[in-house]
């Protein structure tokens, strides 16, 4: 078995933006050469998430709703008062989805459903560069 790492840069807003990186993790897949086997797409970061989604305008703007209500910014988080940094919100929201996600792939093609891309969410409270990890498993 072959193990190929790879890295997808990512420059974000912020704020619970949702970027869809399923082109770039397709892109890591093609470049590796193998055939089957799985990708893990890691974040290094505590204030990254990792998931599926049907990626259009609508549930992006659903998902940001439904942060706000599950894990409100704007109240004050013990992670504030002991760090000062007001993105308490921000841990609490990546801890609920996790840094990682690991697709399986078939004859060099992920196994994603037809409305299904992999998404990075970046819930830190200002703009960040993100380099996420993807490691591809397999012959």
């Amino acid at each position: 078995m072959a193990v190929v790492t790879k890295t997808v840069a990512c420059t974000t807003r912020g704020d619970a933006e949702c970027i869809d990186i399923t082109a770039q993790v397709r892109l890591a897949l093609e470049e590796s050469g193998l055939s089957d086997g799985i990708v893990t797409v890691f974040v290094p970061g505590a204030t990254g998430a990792l998931s599926t989604v049907e990626y259009e305008s609508g549930l992006i703007s659903d998902m940001e709703e439904l942060w706000d209500k599950l894990v409100p910014s704007g109240r004050s988080y013990h992670h504030d008062r002991a760090w000062g940094d007001c993105n308490g919100h921000s841990h609490l929201r990546a801890t609920l989805l996790g840094p990682s996600l690991t697709v399986p792939f078939v004859a060099g093609s992920l196994t994603l459903g037809t409305w299904q891309q992999v998404i990075f969410i970046d819930f830190d409270v200002r703009p960040r560069k993100r380099e996420l990890v993807v490691q591809i498993m397999g012959e």
